[in-house]
C-alpha cells in the first residue's frame, strides 16, 4: 500500500454537482427550482391534510410521513448543494452525520412504503374491516416502528465508518457525503463495512421492503381482477394507483443508482440526484394528480378562503359606509 498517499482528514471537499464553472450557475438555479418545488409541494401536502377532517385517515398520515421524509431528505442532501455554487467544504464529524441521516431517512421511506401498500391492503381486501383494523394506534404504531427500526438498521454500518482511520484523499467527488464514495476513499480495510452493508442494506433494508410491498399488491391485484363489474375494479385501482406509482419510482431509481453497473461520475452524480431530489419533488405532484380526494380537499379550502375574504371585504364596506 502506498503509505504517502494516505492522509487522515478532518474535513472533506465536496466537488458538487458540476466541475465546469460555466454550468455552476445554471445548476444551482435548476437545484434550487426543485428543491423549492420539493419543499412547497409537500408542505402543501400537510397544510391540507391538517385542515381538512375528511383527509384525517391512515392513508394521509402515513403520507404525511413522507412528506416530511421527503423534506428532510432533500434539506439533508442539497444544502451544501445550495450554499455556494463551487466547493463545499464540510467537516469529518458534519460528513458522519449528513450521511448517517440520510441513510436513516432512505430506509425509513422503504419501510414506510411498506406499511403504506399495507393500509393499501386492507382497503382493498377487506373493506369492511378497514376501519376496526387500521386503527390510529396501529397506525402510529407503524409509523413509529418506520422512523425506530431504520435507525437501528444503519447504526452498526455508521460506527464501523466512523472507525477508519485513513483516507486516500480528502475530495468527494459527489454533492453529498453518502457511504459509497466515502468507502471508495478509505485506505482502511471496509470488507466488513462492505459485507454489513450489502446484508443490511441490500437485503434487510431494500429487498425485505420490496418483497413485502410486491405480496402486498399479489393480494391487491388478485382482489381487484376478481371483482365483476368494471366501476368496481377502476375505483378500486384508483386507491392505490398514487401508491403505487410513488413506490415504482422510488425503486427504479434506487436500481439504477446502486445495482446498475458503475458509469461515469457525472452519472453517477445525475442519478444520485434524480434519487434525492427529483423523486421527493415527484411524490407531492402524483397524489396531486392522481387521487380526488387532495383535489376536492383543495378545491373546498379553495372555495373557504374565497368565500371568507369575500365576505371580509363586505363587511368592511359596510362598516366604511357607517361611518
Amino acid at each position: 500500500m502506498d503509505q504517502k498517499n494516505e492522509t487522515a482528514v478532518l474535513y472533506f471537499i465536496l466537488k458538487g454537482i458540476s466541475d465546469v464553472p460555466k454550468l455552476q450557475p445554471l445548476v444551482f438555479s435548476l437545484v434550487l427550482l426543485i428543491y423549492h418545488i420539493t419543499f412547497g409541494g409537500n408542505v402543501t401536502i400537510l397544510l391540507l391534510v391538517f385542515l381538512d377532517s375528511e383527509l384525517h385517515t391512515p392513508m394521509y398520515f402515513f403520507l404525511c410521513n413522507l412528506s416530511v421524509l421527503d423534506i428532510l431528505s432533500t434539506t439533508v442532501t442539497l444544502h451544501k448543494v445550495l450554499s455556494i455554487t463551487g466547493h463545499s467544504i464540510i467537516s469529518f464529524t458534519g460528513c458522519m452525520l449528513q450521511m448517517s441521516i440520510f441513510s436513516w431517512l432512505s430506509g425509513n421511506e422503504l419501510i414506510l412504503l411498506t406499511a403504506m401498500s399495507y393500509d393499501r391492503y386492507v382497503a382493498i381486501c377487506n373493506p369492511l374491516r378497514y376501519t376496526m383494523v387500521m386503527s390510529s394506534r396501529l397506525c402510529v404504531a407503524l409509523a413509529s416502528f418506520c422512523w425506530v427500526i431504520s435507525l437501528l438498521q444503519i447504526l452498526p454500518a455508521v460506527v464501523l465508518l466512523s472507525r477508519l482511520t485513513c483516507y486516500t484523499s480528502h475530495v468527494i467527488d459527489h454533492f453529498f457525503c453518502d457511504i459509497m464514495p466515502l468507502i471508495d476513499l478509505s485506505c482502511s480495510d471496509t470488507s466488513v463495512l462492505q459485507l454489513l452493508i450489502f446484508t443490511e442494506g441490500a437485503l434487510l433494508s431494500t429487498f425485505t421492503p420490496f418483497l413485502l410491498t410486491f405480496i402486498s399488491y399479489v393480494f391487491i391485484i388478485s382482489t381487484i381482477v376478481r371483482i365483476q363489474s368494471s366501476n368496481g375494479r377502476s375505483k378500486a385501482f384508483y386507491t392505490c394507483s398514487s401508491h403505487l406509482t410513488v413506490v415504482a419510482l422510488h425503486y427504479s431509481s434506487l436500481v439504477c443508482q446502486y445495482l446498475t453497473p458503475v458509469g461515469t461520475i457525472a452519472a453517477n452524480k445525475f442519478l444520485a440526484l434524480l434519487n434525492t431530489a427529483v423523486v421527493p419533488m415527484l411524490n407531492p405532484v402524483i397524489y396531486s394528480l392522481k387521487n380526488k380526494d387532495v383535489k376536492s380537499a383543495v378545491q373546498r379550502k379553495r372555495q373557504y378562503f374565497t368565500t371568507r375574504f369575500s365576505h371580509s371585504q363586505i363587511f368592511g364596506l359596510k362598516d366604511q359606509i357607517l361611518l
